[in-house]
């Protein structure tokens, strides 16, 4: 539309064939409801001149009319903004950031400088962005929207090989700033999730396949509490201190999530689980502030993680001693000598 005003302020007469030919759309159409709305809801005094066989300002618009908004919609702009930015480096920087300047175009000058004022009383700050490359993500993405087979070859955590994966793509994720393909393994015939960034030389394969119907990526990943995908059944207690139960009251971590206050402002939250991979580094973010209540084995995997720190980072002397202490079984044993 601003560029059809652009035009009519020329004098050039377009008309919606010419402007759908500048403008590369195969349709003419839409040229002619945009023009309607300019009529209809702008405003602007447009019509066709019959001679020349195009549209024209019938008085002079030095301005194309900016667009009211209210003070949430305005405060959601400025958010959109300051996520765009965080995505710096990323496929998504540069059709978000352009998506944003289109939003923002018309907007009228005073709310502008208010959308100014609100940048500098606010900020959203979001670590870890993943970086990825642009053509591996457009591949994927597009074998997601098409149900086409992909092949790619991928590099599983921690190791340093690389296997050939074909798989049914169903969805697309992003958990906690980093990009999931979840899809079904043709060879190991399951459910399995991919981190995008790992994997390299996609390829669309021949064919198309069905989506399962009752496939639901929420319903897929409800028991879980991140991407990874368990088979068991954990009831998970933890026991917050006051300074822990501060931080995490009115945050939701999973939609299991029951909280119960405790004497002496400390919290008890629980959930239910399919899997303990991504609960036990949550449970080591919080320190000394959680204790695990149940179960037995997420206790035990902490302690051991527990004592594996406390040897990394005792002096050498008292790591021996400790070594020592374990191998003999005794208590209360001074440095060896």
């Amino acid at each position: 539309m601003l560029f059809i005003h652009d035009q009519l302020k020329r004098n050039g007469y377009p008309n919606c064939r010419s402007l759908a030919a500048q403008l590369e759309l195969r349709a003419a159409r839409t040229v002619l409801r945009d023009i309607q709305f300019m009529q209809d809801q702008l405003e602007l005094p447009i019509e066709y001149d019959l001679k020349r066989h195009g549209y024209y300002y019938t008085r002079p618009v030095d301005q194309f009319p900016g667009v009211n908004v209210s003070e949430s919609e305005l405060f959601s702009l400025l958010v959109a903004q300051k996520a765009v930015a965080q995505y710096h480096g990323t496929p998504f920087h540069k059709p978000l950031r352009t998506a944003f300047q289109k939003l923002t175009a018309n907007l009228d000058p005073d709310a502008v400088l208010h959308l100014v004022d609100l940048g500098e009383a606010m900020d959203i700050r979001v670590t870890g962005p993943e970086e990825l490359n642009e053509e591996t993500f457009r591949i994927v993405t597009r074998a997601v929207q098409q149900h086409r087979p992909l092949r790619f070859r991928y590099r599983k955590h921690a190791t340093r090989t690389q296997e050939t994966r074909s798989i049914h793509p169903y969805q697309l994720v992003c958990m906690n700033h980093r990009w999931y393909l979840v899809g079904h393994d043709l060879r190991r015939k399951a459910l399995r999730a991919f981190v995008v960034s790992r994997m390299k030389r996609p390829e669309i394969l021949p064919g198309e396949f069905h989506r399962p119907e009752g496939f639901r990526i929420q319903e897929y990943l409800k028991r879980s509490f991140g991407i990874f995908k368990g088979t068991d059944d954990f009831e998970v207690v933890i026991d917050l201190d006051r300074w822990g139960a501060d931080v995490m009251r009115g945050r939701r971590w999973h939609n299991s999530q029951q909280v119960t206050e405790l004497p002496g402002g400390e919290i008890r939250i629980s959930f239910h689980l399919d899997n303990l991979e991504e609960i036990e580094p949550w449970v080591l973010g919080w320190g000394v502030h959680a204790t695990v209540v149940r179960p037995r084995l997420l206790a035990e995997r902490i302690l051991a993680i527990a004592r594996t720190l406390e040897g990394r980072y005792l002096p050498s002397e008292k790591r021996l001693a400790a070594g020592l202490q374990a191998e003999l079984g005794l208590k209360g044993c001074g440095p060896a000598r």
